[in-house]
């Protein structure tokens, strides 16, 4: 026997037909929003991979490494950017190089254009070149401040060492200075950032606690200045009595130093 279609049994049929869409299109989106990542998972995601540019290909430069340490160096043929090899040289850091003749294939950091990353490094000796590193390693820059993480560091003015009020609760800043070195509580010799006013008189001294290594690279190409801008971390004040006899401000940690 055929069953006939009436209008009630087709109209029944569009509804479930439609009904069944919306459903699936319902799962489909619950699927999508699941699989999609919090804004904060996304970013530490983005932190921890770091992806070379491709524009403009692999370059090359040859020259004399003038500074080296950590994973970072400079290469004044590299037109003024930070090198930066992940891994090691023969197990060695960077200050291996300084001095030396090399060649270097790279190409730059998509997310900081500032940074050259290394595909091999090779060392000449004798008038022939030596490969002493090949890039086989994720980038993970180590202790790398971007230039867009820079501008979360507001400048710090202090006036005197009594107004505590001007540094404390401040967190990351730059503040202009010296480096200088001190004696720390132990005996041993550390850095502190030596602070002035317009007409050059003393003010006091941030005892530096730690340094990153691309801080202590930093402050190694600004040899030839006296003075230049230190981002740090604000950390502990000095006590008020010991404060005003030895001009020791607070505690901090260096994380960069450069000349803006």
């Amino acid at each position: 026997m055929t069953l006939l279609k009436g209008p009630r049994m087709e109209g029944r049929s569009k509804s479930q037909m439609i009904f069944r869409l919306t459903l699936l299109s319902l799962l489909a989106l619950t699927v999508a929003v699941a699989g999609m990542a919090s804004p904060q998972e996304a970013a530490q995601s983005s932190a921890q991979e770091q992806e070379v540019a491709p524009a403009g290909g692999v370059n090359e430069y040859e020259g004399i490494v003038k500074v080296g340490l950590g994973n970072y160096f400079y290469l004044p043929a590299a037109k003024g950017f930070d090198i930066y090899f992940q891994g090691k040289i023969e197990g060695q850091d960077a200050s291996i190089l300084a001095g030396k003749e090399i060649k270097v294939k790279g190409a730059l950091l998509k997310e900081d254009p500032s940074v050259f990353v290394a595909e091999s490094i090779d060392i000449k000796e004798a008038g022939q070149y030596r490969n002493v590193f090949t890039r086989t390693e994720e980038v993970v820059l180590k202790d790398h401040l971007s230039m867009r993480d820079r501008q979360g560091f507001p400048a710090l003015n202090i006036t005197s060492a009594d107004k505590s009020q001007e540094w404390e609760g401040k967190g990351k800043v730059k503040i202009y200075g010296a480096l200088t070195k001190v004696k720390t509580a132990d005996g041993r010799e550390g850095d502190a950032i030596a602070l002035a006013g317009d007409e050059g008189k003393a003010i006091g001294k941030i005892l530096v606690d730690a340094e990153t290594d691309f801080a202590r690279y930093y402050i190694k190409k600004l040899s030839l200045f006296n003075k230049f801008w230190f981002y740090i971390t604000v950390k502990d004040t000095v006590d008020v009595k010991v404060r005003r006899k030895t001009r020791d401000l607070f505690h901090a940690d260096l994380v960069f130093a450069g000349l803006y």
